[in-house]
């Protein structure tokens, strides 16, 4: 029986042996993920480069970062204080970020999608809560006085437009005991929404020679309607007084409503 079975199964040496026809290759399936997975991976993206660029572009006033994502690019937009210093011939920064995250996240084995890195200028320093805590770092390595310091960054960005600030320095200012002083100017709101929506936040680590020293500034920034400088978005309890409108204006509105009703107005008419 297993020489009969061998025999059916095997073909003779002799026999035409049939050409095979070539395998279509099946198309590789896509892998469909829940919303929930979709939100938490943009927002792991995001946080990867958030702290890439701040490391790297920190002393060149990197203020933020904007995904743009389209069926052919992945354009990342690096906004900066001073983005020449970025895109200037010899400076190779944004190339070897974007070599970086092309291996981070396999950007260069897809052909259809492929990253691309872009400095754009952020002009106003006095809204970036990253540019002043990057300038009070940089103060305070140099040995200058805290309150120096704070005072004088405080003063610059309410001149620029900002509608408050909070500047916090922590650690051992003064002595062995460490401790946390807060300087506040303008108004600031501290919570709900409008916090999440006006409140710019920054953290920096100074490595100084009696230990780290802690520094957080928070800035409100103001409503700007094109949304460049600030929320297009206004505040809840912001209230606009409209200037009233002239007798005539009324007595015209009303005689184009209701022009056999106003008995009062000077344009009135019997029917």
């Amino acid at each position: 029986m297993g020489f009969i079975n061998w025999m059916a199964t095997e073909a003779p040496a002799h026999a035409p042996v049939a050409e095979e026809e070539e395998a279509v290759p099946a198309a590789k399936p896509t892998k469909k993920i829940s919303i929930k997975k979709k939100f938490i991976a943009d927002g792991v993206f995001l946080a990867e480069l958030n702290q890439l660029f701040t490391r790297t572009i920190g002393a060149d006033g990197y203020t933020g970062l904007e995904v743009r994502v389209s069926s052919m690019t992945t354009e990342i937009r690096v906004k900066a204080t001073q983005h020449k210093n970025l895109t200037s011939q010899n400076n190779s920064k944004i190339k070897e970020l974007q070599s970086l995250i092309q291996k981070r996240f396999n950007y260069g084995n897809q052909e259809d999608n492929k990253v691309d890195v872009v400095a754009k200028p952020f002009d106003n320093r006095g809204l970036s809560a990253a540019y002043q805590a990057e300038a009070i770092k940089a103060k305070l390595l140099g040995g200058f006085p805290v309150r120096v310091v704070a005072h004088s960054a405080m003063r610059f960005i309410l001149s620029r437009g900002a509608k408050g600030v909070q500047i916090c320095i922590s650690g051992k200012l003064r002595g062995q005991r460490a401790k946390t002083q807060k300087y506040r100017g303008g108004f600031r709101v501290s919570t709900g929404q409008p916090k999440i929506d006006y409140i710019g936040v920054a953290v920096r680590h100074v490595g100084l020679r009696q230990g780290i020293i802690g520094v957080r500034v928070e800035i409100m920034l103001p409503h700007d309607p094109t949304g460049t400088y600030g929320p297009s978005k206004p505040l809840p309890d912001s209230v606009t007084i409209i200037p009233p409108k002239s007798d005539e204006q009324i007595a015209f509105h009303i005689l184009l409503i209701s022009p056999y009703k106003c008995k009062n107005c000077l344009l009135y008419t019997s029917p």
